[in-house]
């Protein structure tokens, strides 16, 4: 076991931990960890694009008020209005970094040479893609940046434990002491060690928490492990309860978290029912391009009244050229299925995609506890409210880590450095003879959860959840404190943190808003709130 020091610790590998070690100067010392390969984010799945106002017929007011619709009232205004106004810049910045847009020839002058499509929610062609890869573009780009630069150190297969605390003078000028982020302890997946990073900030961006349901497009490593080690650490998290769930992805036996890109949709895709009939119509008047939460719900509706495993979405009516140029990877994933979709129908189902609350930051990224920063889908900036409208996802990512890295820059030089920590110590554990109780354990989870606080809920289904998280808690804590950890043991103790907290924010929110929809509460409050959980130990606790 070793310790190791750096200036800034970073967890996560995807676009906004990128986004924050090519944007610290080249002096600071960044670890960055990623629990598999750094392509293991769910950047790197990414297909549709990011959202950003390029087009002289677009406008910065029309991208805020289509974030603000789609978000069901309850978006933060200041937070809306910053990413959209350095969404351009933001996007520039990729350019200048490599990142290869899909162009177009010809254009107005002033203009960026850039094919835009449109998505649900969005009232202007203004999402900026790469064919119906953006995410691999941008990714492949941005890891290659990272590893030009002699000050970042990549530690790959590793998962972080829990963030250490301690006791520093209180920095920026003010009296007394306070408990700092100094680093965290972290599990070698390949070797079995774990180890001690120790540094002046810590920045949590590891995604999002989809992996908490049975059906999700998200990758394998999506298991809340940032927003669960804030928790622990004493930071709030907000809206939980907003889970988005993709109304597109594969359904087939072979297709393992295939998301069928929106911009399918946006090209004039067509959402049907078993017998080819068109449905979205009598859901919303924007028919296929109204926001995920009306379209989820819509096929969710569809497929229980029909008894239906799942509905198609069609754009076989669009010319094959122009199917198999602007979305190559689908061609290719269904084809290899045995789907030609520039004939077939795809046949779709809804699936857990995005975590639109999580860990509290301000402007600057920074949580409750001092040292600590969180970005993108681990963050709760305020951007999606109650429903994240497409492709903003990544943008937040690019502008709120710029914001990270440079508050971390002007700040650094004035923090104090880490003192030595105690090593990880299992030495009073041992090797379990019993590993089936983890498998066993992650499917109840990830079942009643999918069971009871998926797409449509109630109060009774809320509670038989809540008793069975509160059962596994028990469980899980038990199991951990007396066998050596593992990278599947440590997911799923985060995991049923993070089902708890989904919970808890659910039971508390007496409405139907976005992608919350209560049964018992099919109406909506004329004055919404945002659903803040406070942990026993917050620095804010009582406050």
């Amino acid at each position: 076991m070793a310790t190791y020091r750096h200036d800034v610790l970073i967890i996560g590998s995807g676009a906004a931990g990128l986004t924050v070690a090519l944007r610290l100067p080249e002096t600071t010392r960044v670890a960055m960890l990623s629990k598999g390969k750094l392509t293991s984010a769910s950047t790197y799945y990414a297909q549709g694009g990011v959202a950003a106002v390029l087009d002289q017929e677009d406008s910065l007011e029309s991208h805020v008020q289509d974030t603000h619709v789609a978000g069901g009232g309850l978006c933060h205004d200041d937070a809306v209005r910053y990413t959209v106004e350095n969404g351009p810049d933001a996007i520039r910045w990729l350019i200048d970094l490599g990142v290869d847009f899909t162009r177009f020839d010809g254009g107005d002058d002033g203009a960026l040479p850039y094919h835009l499509t449109r998505e649900g929610g969005h009232s202007h062609r203004r999402i900026i893609h790469a064919a119906d890869a953006t995410g691999k573009a941008i990714s492949t780009t941005m890891i290659e940046a990272v590893k030009k630069r002699d000050n970042v150190t990549l530690f790959e297969h590793r998962v972080a434990v829990d963030l250490i605390l301690q006791e520093h003078d209180a920095a920026n000028g003010q009296q007394g002491k306070e408990k700092r982020c100094c680093g965290a302890y972290v599990h070698n997946i390949q070797t079995g060690e774990t180890d001690v990073i120790l540094a002046r900030s810590v920045v949590l961006a590891t995604g999002g928490a989809s992996k908490v349901y049975l059906y999700t497009s998200n990758p394998d490593v999506a298991t809340g492990d940032g927003i669960a080690m804030a928790w622990r650490a004493g930071c709030r998290v907000a809206n939980m309860e907003f889970m988005q769930f993709h109304p597109t992805c594969l359904y087939h036996p072979k297709a393992k978290s295939f998301l069928i890109t929106e911009a399918i949709r946006g090209e004039g895709g067509r959402l049907l029912l078993p017998n080819g009939e068109r449905f979205m119509q009598r859901f919303d008047e924007r028919g296929e391009l109204a926001p995920r939460d009306v379209v989820a719900r819509a096929i969710d509706h569809e497929m229980k009244r029909l008894g239906a495993d799942c509905l198609y979405l069609d754009i076989s009516h669009k010319p094959a050229d122009f199917i198999i140029e602007h979305f190559p990877t689908v061609y290719a994933k269904c084809l290899q299925l045995g789907l030609d979709i520039t004939r077939d129908p795809i046949p779709v189902v809804p699936a857990a995609h995005y975590t639109c609350g999580g860990v509290m930051i301000n402007q600057q990224g920074q949580t409750d506890v001092p040292g600590l920063y969180a970005i993108g889908e681990t963050s709760f900036t305020g951007l999606h409210g109650a429903n994240r409208m497409a492709s903003n996802s990544l943008l937040e990512c690019f502008v709120y880590g710029k914001a990270a890295a440079d508050h971390i820059s002007t700040q650094l030089d004035t923090l104090p450095q880490p003192r030595d920590t105690c090593e990880w110590d299992d030495s009073q554990v041992t090797d379990s003879d019993e590993d089936v109780v983890i498998s066993h354990n992650w499917d109840e989870l990830r079942r009643f959860m999918w069971d009871y606080v998926g797409i449509v809920r109630t109060e009774k289904r809320l509670q038989r959840a809540q008793h069975r998280a509160d059962l596994l808690k028990n469980e899980i804590a038990e199991y951990y404190s007396n066998y050596h950890i593992s990278n599947d043991l440590l997911e799923l103790r985060n995991l049923v943190v993070i089902a708890e907290l989904i919970i808890r924010s659910a039971l508390s929110r007496k409405e139907s808003r976005g992608l919350h929809f209560m049964r018992d509460f099919p109406g909506s409050l004329d004055a919404p709130q945002d659903s803040i959980l406070v942990p026993d130990n917050s620095p804010i606790a009582g406050g």
